[in-house]
């Protein structure tokens, strides 16, 4: 998969994608994660990408004519044109999953009040926002989206049933809890199935427990 990433500020995506399973992704050729800085379209000397809205209000709106020159000079023939923005449908796993097959995502980072309107008329083919609030800048939500969407490439993760098991897959409940050594700790003991090398009853306590913790954490996943 190629990710472009367009942004006001490179440094926040590039620490997200310098490191661990991300940088291993690149380095193994699985993934080529590009950020690149929306001010390097703009043709002022003082590569302005922003203005004051028209009819008023505050801040400030990223100008259309940088944003066409970047999407239209990196856009192919099977490129899927994104713009994180808090008026985007909501991000979930069956999305990441769905975009984790597309050959080449172009991820426009929206910033201070939003981007003029005729970038969504006329290039976005997604809205999509991470959440129900609202960040300082979309490169932190890009970042997001990008890790999301990456670890769902296969060899990524190295054993690719880590994928398979996450929360949020269609129809799974949440994980349930996970322990590690040691078996005891400050009086604190491991259940005893995950001990008893019962792969069977193992398997219905994790389901049972990813179904408790759905009910307490997330009900609206259960319909109930």
């Amino acid at each position: 998969m190629r990710l472009d990433i367009l942004t006001l500020f490179p440094a926040i995506c590039e620490g997200a994608f310098g490191v661990s399973m991300m940088k291993r992704a690149q380095d193994a050729g699985l993934a080529q994660i590009r950020i690149r800085n929306l001010r390097d379209w703009a043709t002022d000397r003082h590569r302005t990408t922003d203005d004051v809205p028209f009819g008023g209000g505050p801040g400030m709106i990223l100008k259309p004519e940088p944003i066409f020159a970047a999407v239209e000079e990196l856009r192919g023939p099977e490129s899927h044109v994104i713009l994180m923005t808090p008026q985007g449908r909501r991000f979930d796993q069956p999305t990441a999953q769905r975009l984790a097959t597309k050959p080449h995502l172009i991820v426009i980072c929206g910033h201070y009040e939003g981007v003029d309107h005729r970038v969504v008329e006329a290039l976005v083919q997604e809205e999509i926002s991470i959440g129900d609030y609202v960040l300082t800048n979309g490169a932190i939500a890009a970042a997001v989206l990008g890790d999301a969407v990456i670890r769902l490439i296969p060899g990524v993760l190295g054993d690719d049933t880590s994928a398979s098991d996450d929360s949020f897959g269609a129809g799974r409940d949440l994980e349930g809890p996970q322990f590690t050594r040691p078996a005891e700790f400050r009086g604190m003991r491991v259940p005893d199935v995950l001990l008893s090398g019962n792969h069977a009853a193992i398997a219905k306590w994790r389901a049972e427990q990813g179904r408790e913790r759905t009910r307490r954490n997330r009900p609206d996943l259960l319909g109930e």
